[in-house]
């Protein structure tokens, strides 16, 4: 190939981006990133520690280091940075969950050119309604890719100053936001509104860190469930955006207005893109996600939520990286 003609290996990379995603969903399944943290450093090391074959380990630690997520230095392999704090059994923002999960969900995207081509999703798989049995498996499973922005939310609202707050958290999942707000505030209460068995999986993680005392549920669909009026100083809207249309957006931001006391903020939390669509990068390949799932759901553009949030009543809306995610409060 001459100097001048540009090299396949991206196209290809991206062809068989599949290889990606199947060796780290293997290496969770085995447990290689926990086994690398707490020593071992060869093949044959991580087959033992693992159960699984040597060859099956040499095979996964070369993807692995293909991928960036493991080092090799001097015949010795480790886990970069990026994989010790993400995908270590037990860290907080451990992601090994989510990784297993999306191996089971790689079949999904062959259907992708007929959703193109139809504009949403062609089967009415009937995924987001309450008593579905796969809440079990997907709420644990992404909880962890919100610590990080649940802190750095935190930190932007000065939460641990903030004395004697109400918090409302709609559709909080896994209660994550609610745990680590709580644990940063003694003085806190939080109230997440969910359907009734998704609020069970919260109820479960409050619990177990000791803060179900001032943690409430109220179980319910957002669409319709009053959220009241005047009555939390700070409302939660966590990856929900990303599923819903303009109108509904503004409706239900609308609704939180009023029902924060006066001078209370709205957190809104999401994969959100530049006005003119060129980055960042992780939100716009999300995109194909929502075409995939929802009917009229998108990665929205600042100047969306700033329209949207505008039109709502607040008068004060400012953007904070937390990347992927971007933060968006408005007063």
């Amino acid at each position: 190939m001459s100097d001048n003609q540009p090299s396949p290996d991206t196209i290809l990379r991206l062809i068989n981006g599949y290889w990606s995603t199947g060796i780290l969903g293997a290496a969770a399944a085995h447990d290689l990133f926990t086994h690398l943290e707490a020593g071992a450093d060869s093949a044959a090391q991580l087959a033992r520690r693992a159960q699984i074959s040597e060859r099956g380990a040499q095979t996964l630690l070369d993807g692995l280091v293909s991928v960036g997520l493991i080092d090799l230095a001097g015949g010795r392999y480790r886990n970069t940075a990026a994989a010790s704090q993400y995908l270590v059994a037990g860290r907080p923002a451990d992601l090994s969950a989510l990784a297993r999960l999306k191996l089971t969900h790689m079949g999904n995207l062959t259907a992708l050119p007929e959703v193109v081509r139809a504009g949403g999703p062609v089967t009415d798989a009937a995924v987001e309604v309450a008593d579905n049995p796969h809440w079990g498996q997907v709420v644990p499973a992404i909880a962890a890719q919100s610590v990080p922005a649940a802190a750095v939310a935190a930190d932007v609202l000065q939460l641990e100053r903030a004395g004697e707050i109400s918090i409302l958290d709609v559709g909080g999942g896994s209660g994550i936001y609610s745990a680590t707000w709580l644990e940063r505030n003694p003085a806190a209460r939080a109230t997440q509104l969910d359907w009734e068995p998704i609020n069970a999986i919260a109820r479960r993680l409050l619990a177990e860190r000791g803060l179900a005392d001032r943690f409430t549920c109220i179980d319910g669909d957002f669409h319709t469930t009053d959220f009241g009026t005047g009555t939390y100083d700070i409302a939660l809207y966590s990856h929900i955006a990303h599923q819903e249309g303009p109108e509904d957006n503004i409706a239900v931001f609308t609704r939180l207005k009023d029902a924060l006391k006066p001078g209370g903020a709205l957190l809104v939390v999401d994969y959100v893109v530049d006005d003119d669509r060129a980055g960042p990068a992780f939100p716009l390949l999300f995109a194909s996600e929502m075409l995939l799932k929802s009917k009229q759901g998108g990665t929205w553009r600042r100047a969306d939520y700033h329209a949207w949030l505008t039109k709502a009543g607040f008068s004060d809306v400012s953007f904070h990286a937390a990347p992927p995610a971007t933060l968006v409060i408005a007063r």
